[in-house]
């Protein structure tokens, strides 16, 4: 999965970046024709852990999360991103927007004024825009191509144009396109595009240290008007998160426990990007290796089974399915297959969070 993280200059995007990744990116400025940032983050899953134990693999594989940290200086031209960002923020599967919230006169915010709402909504605009001007351009290309296409192509031409004149008019409406609702015809019709205000996104309000023990009210403060349909809120503070993850596990639990920090707070960002995305996790165990895999809420067997490998898709015959507490419980596959636990499941099966699979196929 591929987090973008994107927000306004000296928004601390880059320190939550480098907290969340344990990495050293430069902070600041970017400069002319930097790239974005990248880091690989292996998603904390108990479940896993307790399963490792149960057998002992040679193996311990988590599943991973790719944060891409895009410069401030993309979203500053009140015109969209830029081109040379376009296509990376569309392969995307959902956006974090980091919004300052934090006062620090060292750090002068560029507005002049440290408004969370401003900036959030600022935000909304630049990636409403990018998607109106991709439908323009849609909409003059289809308008092009209608003077030769034939009777059968006119109508879903027709039909096309009129669906992105209502979504723009949506966009010019302050309605980014998660909020449109489409039905499973115009959504079809879409399929191919990526509309960056359809994208999940999860708005990071970042804080300042003295608000850490009442970000549940800050979120409540400023953030419900941002919250909604596959869009969330959370308040955090990069400068805290930064120091937590250079600490081992045990000094920063104190630390937190001090603060009265219930939930670290970028595994809070993890857990709500899954939720937002439609993610479940599901297992593979044995001796030689636990694994967690990541596929969206309603994937069949045979999907996930593919995302172990696509031969085990090509050749699938049934899944072996037990959840991962029964399998605990039971305190080895064996004792869980004597006792009923293991059931067979055929390619209708729908997988659910927590399922540890064994996929049996024909090569």
């Amino acid at each position: 999965m591929d987090l973008g993280i994107i927000g306004f200059q000296r928004s601390g995007k880059t320190t939550i970046f480098n907290a969340v990744t344990k990495g050293h990116a430069q902070t600041g400025s970017y400069g002319a024709g930097v790239q974005p940032n990248i880091g690989v983050v292996k998603v904390p899953d108990d479940r896993l852990d307790r399963l490792a134990k149960l057998f002992d693999p040679k193996k311990f594989t988590l599943a991973d999360i790719r944060y891409i940290d895009f410069p401030g200086e993309a979203f500053s031209s009140g015109e969209g991103p830029p081109p040379q960002f376009l296509a990376q923020l569309a392969r995307c599967d959902a956006l974090i927007h980091v919004v300052r919230a934090f006062r620090d006169e060292t750090v002068p915010h560029p507005q002049g004024s440290v408004d969370p709402a401003r900036d959030a909504s600022a935000m909304d605009l630049e990636l409403a825009f990018a998607d109106a001007a991709f439908i323009e351009k849609r909409l003059e290309r289809i308008e092009a191509q209608m003077r030769a296409v034939k009777a059968g192509e006119r109508e879903a031409a027709e039909r096309e144009t009129a669906l992105l004149q209502r979504l723009k008019a949506g966009l010019e409406a302050d309605a980014p396109l998660r909020r449109q609702h489409l039905d499973e015809e115009e959504s079809k019709l879409l399929v191919n595009y990526q509309f960056l205000t359809d994208k999940p996104l999860l708005t990071v309000f970042n804080i300042d240290e003295s608000d850490v023990a009442r970000a549940p009210e800050v979120e409540a403060e400023i953030g419900a008007a941002f919250a909604g349909e596959h869009a969330a809120v959370a308040a955090i503070s990069g400068k805290i998160e930064a120091e937590l993850a250079q600490m081992s596990d045990d000094d920063a639990a104190v630390f937190r426990d001090d603060l009265g920090i219930k939930e670290a707070g970028l595994d809070r960002m993890i857990r709500m990007s899954y939720e937002l995305t439609g993610l479940i996790s599901f297992f593979t165990v044995g001796p030689d290796e636990c694994r967690a895999w990541n596929v969206h809420r309603g994937a069949t067997a045979p999907a996930a089974a593919g995302k172990i490998h696509t031969d085990l898709e090509r050749g699938f015959i049934r899944a072996e399915v037990i959840r991962w507490d029964e399998l605990l419980g039971a305190g080895s596959l064996a004792e869980a297959k004597k006792h009923g636990h293991v059931r067979q499941e055929g390619k209708t099966y729908v997988v659910q969070d927590g399922d540890v699979l064994n996929i049996l196929f024909n090569v």
